[in-house]
């Protein structure tokens, strides 16, 4: 598996996610409130708890989500070629430096 390969299943994997995320998003807000998302909650007619409420659980859950995924894709792609994926290497030292 290449480098080349890597910039494509990465973002790829995360684009997928995200957008599974964002359904799941959805069901469990009307499942909790019984009410449909905000469809633009940036709308002044959106109240604010309805907005900020929405932004936040979007955000943590589609966040949750990508961060899973692009994990399970670093993994299989050490897996198969013995590497960290481009840009991966290090880490562990990069973020305590």
């Amino acid at each position: 598996m290449s480098p080349l390969v890597w910039k494509l299943v990465g973002p790829g994997a995360a684009v997928a996610a995200g957008a599974v995320a964002n359904r799941l998003t959805k069901k469990i807000w009307v499942t909790v409130t019984k009410t449909q998302p905000p469809a633009n909650p940036e709308d002044p007619d959106v109240a604010w708890k309805e907005a900020v409420a929405w932004a936040l659980a979007s955000g943590a859950i589609i966040g949750l989500s990508r961060l899973l995924v692009e994990r399970q894709a670093a993994v299989l792609y050490r897996k198969a070629t013995g590497d960290q994926p481009p840009g991966l290497e290090g880490g562990r030292q990069a973020a305590t430096s």
